[in-house]
Order: C-alpha cells, then structure tokens, then sequence
C-alpha cells in the first residue's frame, strides 16, 4: 500500500503547486516571476519543484494545462440539460455554470486567455484546443437539433459568439459593473439569437 500512498501524495503536491502557479501567473507576468520566487511562495526547494517540473516553462505550460482542463470540466452541465440544451432555459444554466465559474476563478480564467510566453507554440496549442473543444460542445449540440454546422456561416457565427464571450466575460469579471443574473440576461438574449440564426430553415 506504500506506493500507492506515496503516489497519492505526489499527485496531491503537483496539484497544489498548480494552483498555486494559477495563482502567481494570473496576477504577475512569466519574465516577472523567477524559479526562486515560486519555490519560495511554495514553501518548497527548488529540487523539490524541479522534480515536478523540469523548468519554469514546464510550470508554465502545466499551469495553462491546467487551467483549460479546469474551464471544461467545470462548466460541463450537459448531463442536466438532457435534450433541452438550446432551449432558453438550458442556455441560461450553461451560461449560468460559466458565469459562476469566472467569477470563481477570475485570475485562472484570465491567465488562461491573457497568459502567453511571446509566440510559445505549445501555450498557443493547448488555448486554441480549448477554444476548439468549446467550438466542437455547440456544433454538436447544433447538429443534434437540425444545424447545418458544416456551413461557413455556421463557423464564423459560433467563432464570433465564443470571441464576444471571451472578451465581455472578462471585461465583467474585472469591473464587476453588472450583477451575475443581468449579465447573464444579456448574454442569453445574445446567445439566443446566434442558435436561432444557425438554426432557421433559410440558412445556406
């Protein structure tokens, strides 16, 4: 049982050090940052911290990781919906988990879209498959309910919607200008109009 034990814990400390890499990467810049800074709000050595993670930018990357596989998993309400997904309702308890999700983790949301080391390919990669998966979520839920998600109409609309989200979820997130429930409102009066267009029988 030992192995498994010290397996276990070892999981458990790469996961606090992510967190707390979620932390110090959202509220400061990577160059800003150094390896003895981290080591030294983690508590730990820097042999300790090299041994989960070969390099800062490993840390970095595993943060971003991270971070993407947070947002999908925590706004994936589609077991509760069970076939009312584009109705008004179920576009509002989406919208709702997403909402409550950035709120939440306000500093992870925005470090995951904000986040970046110049050009890094591979940080680039794992925001654009993030991006896309979201992508993949909606086309399919359109498809199911007669969407012709192959049109290019269809990809621009849902790349627009998934932009304007991005950004006006931010913005709110940082002024906090509007309560949840009237931001929410707008955005499933927004969203509303996006399904519907991809959704009506004139669309090419």
């Amino acid at each position: 049982m030992q192995p498994a034990r010290t397996r276990l814990q070892v999981d458990v400390r790469r996961q606090q050090l992510l967190e707390l890499g979620l932390e110090l990467f959202g509220n400061q810049t990577y160059d800003e940052l150094s390896i003895d800074e981290i080591a030294k709000r983690a508590g730990v050595s820097k042999g300790l911290l090299y041994h989960y993670f070969p390099s800062k930018r490993a840390f970095y990357v595993a943060a971003v990781r991270e971070a993407a596989r947070e947002l999908l998993e925590e706004t994936d309400v589609d077991r509760q919906l069970a076939g009312h997904e584009l109705d008004p309702e179920g576009i509002r308890t989406r919208l709702r988990a997403f909402l409550t999700y950035v709120s939440r983790r306000r500093i992870s949301y925005s470090f995951l879209l904000r986040g970046g080391i110049g050009t890094d390919t591979e940080v680039a990669q794992i925001i654009e498959e993030t991006r896309q998966a979201v992508l993949d979520q909606m086309s399919s839920r359109l498809s199911r309910f007669g969407g012709n998600t192959s049109a290019p109409s269809t990809r621009l609309r849902l790349r627009g919607w998934l932009g304007f989200l991005e950004a006006a979820s931010l913005d709110w997130a940082e002024r906090q200008e509007l309560e949840l429930d009237e931001f929410l409102e707008l955005l499933v009066e927004m969203a509303g109009a996006v399904f519907a267009a991809i959704l009506s029988p004139t669309e090419p």
